[in-house]
């Protein structure tokens, strides 16, 4: 299985908003793109004072499945114009590792 992760940070007054989209519309998004391999998402949530972060966890079977999901560019992060909104700063790169 492969586990793609990303990172982005907003403020703590637009932190549940943020996470409550990720959960009704970002990720139900990912799922209705049918990719083959694809099995899910998650999110991880941290309070760092004047940012809250948020780590995505995007699982596939393999790589196969990564690079169907991510293009031609499969190490760049999906981020709608909604999220690009409330976003402080984001990894401008996904990172992508075996989980045993």
């Amino acid at each position: 299985m492969i586990v793609r992760l990303w990172r982005g940070w907003v403020r703590p007054a637009d932190a549940d908003a943020y996470e409550a989209r990720l959960k009704t519309v970002t990720f139900p998004s990912y799922e209705a793109r049918g990719v083959a391999g694809f099995r899910g998402a998650r999110v991880l949530r941290r309070d760092q004072g004047e940012e809250v972060e948020f780590l995505t966890m995007l699982e596939f079977d393999d790589m196969a499945a990564v690079h169907a999901f991510g293009g031609k560019d499969w190490e760049a992060p999906t981020v709608p114009e909604a999220a690009r909104k409330v976003l402080l700063r984001w990894d401008e790169r996904s990172a992508h590792y075996e989980a045993g």
